[in-house]
């Protein structure tokens, strides 16, 4: 089956709808933020340098400085990732998820194999899906399109000699967990596991979406090869300025208590959710966004769009289908106004 692997939730916002469908935050932006992005905006005529926002980031995360390689967004990871290792004979891509990682090695040329979780079972890692073979991995965690947070300790069994397992950790600082310090199920700061290379964005909770910037975590050895097969420059002095500013201990606080407001409001939806006739969430949401099934998802979408909403797709997922939408968690208003309107659409189907 034929996915349009290209297409991203962005495309399906337009004026006057209110946007479901693309995962990042709508919240101002803090004065801690914008104001080292704002004065980096004097400095642009000085090449882009690297060095100490990579010591802030490798700081943060516990690592060293040359295990952290810093990139125009997650979404040039997954091409440096696809071109600098083209050597490697059967990639792999945990399905559902994110889309950008099979893309791009497509596009390098790679023949790529495709694990697909089931629905059935809640769209949870059995890390005995992969095939033993595989030598370059990868998963989303959360997993975008379904919201499940897999279990740290079922990732690390992907991890061996010989194989660079890749964990898009995109979404992991809006995971929250009552009691648990930190992320939950974050492998960002592991060093023990062979090949283990960790993703990160601060697109999605600081609404960055515009400046590109995100990191690579992962072995001294192998980042290097990435990085040759990067541009010159590659990440602008604003976005170095303001991942300097994400590593910080401000930052960090503010996540957490970001990632408990979200969560909240992830119940909200959740519980709003159980009373729409027809539908079924997938697994256990642990983003900021969620996966539901309902037939007729296709022409609902459009109906939606007709009412003034914007939900993501879910055809363009391998793994799922023309019965599958994503939605965006936003406020209790909006969840309540937007619930309301999905239930009328449902209902009123023939």
């Amino acid at each position: 089956m034929t996915f349009d692997l290209g297409h991203h939730g962005d495309a399906e916002v337009g004026g006057g709808l209110i946007d479901l469908a693309v995962n990042v935050r709508h919240e101002p932006m803090p004065a801690w933020l914008s104001e080292p992005i704002a004065a980096a905006l004097t400095q642009l005529r000085a090449y882009p340098d690297d060095r100490a926002t990579t010591a802030a980031v490798a700081s943060r995360h516990r690592r060293d400085p040359a295990e952290v390689l810093l990139t125009a967004g997650a979404a040039q990871a997954f091409v440096l990732l696809a071109q600098a290792l083209r050597g490697f004979r059967t990639p792999v891509v945990v399905h559902p998820q994110f889309t950008e990682p099979e893309a791009a090695l497509r596009n390098a040329g790679h023949e790529v194999g495709r694990v697909l979780l089931p629905a059935a079972d809640g769209f949870r890692l059995d890390a005995r899906l992969v095939p033993e073979d595989a030598d370059l991995v990868f998963i989303g965690n959360p997993t975008n399109p379904t919201s499940v947070l897999h279990p740290a300790t079922e990732i690390a069994k992907l991890a061996r000699p010989g194989r660079v397992l890749v964990v898009d950790e995109a979404f992991a600082d809006i995971t929250f967990r009552d009691g648990a310090e930190g992320e939950p199920e974050s492998l960002a700061a592991r060093t023990d596991l062979p090949g283990l290379v960790v993703l990160r964005s601060l697109t999605k909770t600081w609404g960055l979406a515009g400046l590109r910037i995100g990191y690579l975590l992962g072995p001294a050895d192998l980042l290097p090869r990435l990085a040759a097969a990067q541009p010159l420059w590659a990440v602008s002095t604003p976005a170095l300025a303001a991942a300097t500013a994400c590593a910080s201990p401000t930052a960090i606080a503010a996540e957490r208590e970001i990632a408990a407001r979200v969560a909240a409001e992830r119940d909200h939806l959740l519980r709003r959710l159980a009373h729409v006739p027809n539908l079924t969430v997938a697994g256990t949401p642990a983003a900021s966004f969620v996966a539901v099934r309902v037939p007729g998802a296709d022409k609902i979408r459009l109906e939606l769009r007709e009412r003034g909403y914007a939900v993501r797709r879910g055809d363009t997922f391998p793994g799922l289908g023309a019965d599958w939408l994503r939605i965006a968690v936003r406020d209790t208003a909006i969840t309540d106004a937007f619930v309301t309107t999905l239930t009328d659409v449902i209902e009123e189907r023939p």
